[in-house]
């Protein structure tokens, strides 16, 4: 990565606050392409991740297992914009991205694109859920390519990828976005574009 964590996260997060400040009520039951989530599972997933990610940022633990219900709260879609907000500022705190952080001792870079690509992956998946356009920043996809190929083994085999999509060959060339999803198990084709 050669861009500054934090501000590619601001870039993501512009883009993923927005749809779930736009998500309503009825649609929390769809089902998503992230196969273990429907709509409501994937938001409570954001919600969640962007808050250890945050403690993250400041070498403070973190706790993936809980499994709150943050949308039994009335204020969520404004909860995820706080908490969003909330990120990029721990993210662009002096030392947030050296050295290493979490339970595995991981570069803080490489935790810092794990986030990244959360909000930008998972963004896409509730913009597929919900019917609406998805179209990341094209330097955060860029930055993302090669974390996504170096993490994909080890992401595999702890269950967070699926295997890998193999794109048709139709004569219309795959986007980095789409190479991107079908790494992480995704068939981006499999799901209609939306708007």
């Amino acid at each position: 990565m050669t861009h500054r964590i934090a501000d590619l996260l601001r870039t993501a997060a512009a883009t993923a606050v927005p749809l779930v400040r736009g998500t309503a009520d009825d649609e929390l039951g769809a089902a998503t392409p992230c196969a273990e989530y429907d709509v409501r599972g994937l938001l409570n997933h954001l919600l969640l991740v962007v808050e250890n990610f945050r403690l993250l940022a400041a070498k403070q633990p973190s706790d993936f297992s809980r499994q709150p219900d943050y949308l039994a709260e009335p204020d969520w879609r404004d909860r995820f914009a706080a908490e969003a907000d909330a990120l990029v500022t721990a993210w662009a705190a002096p030392g947030a991205d050296e050295g290493t952080t979490g339970a595995m001792d991981l570069p803080a870079r490489t935790v810092g694109a794990m986030v990244l690509l959360d909000l930008t992956v998972h963004g896409w998946d509730l913009a597929r859920a919900t019917g609406r356009p998805f179209a990341p920043d094209p330097v955060v996809v860029a930055e993302l390519a090669d974390e996504v190929a170096r993490m994909a083994p080890m992401a595999r085999k702890a269950g967070v990828f699926g295997e890998a999509v193999a794109l048709p060959d139709d004569g219309v060339a795959a986007s980095a976005f789409e190479r991107l999803l079908a790494t992480t198990g995704r068939d981006p084709r499999a799901w209609a574009a939306a708007g």
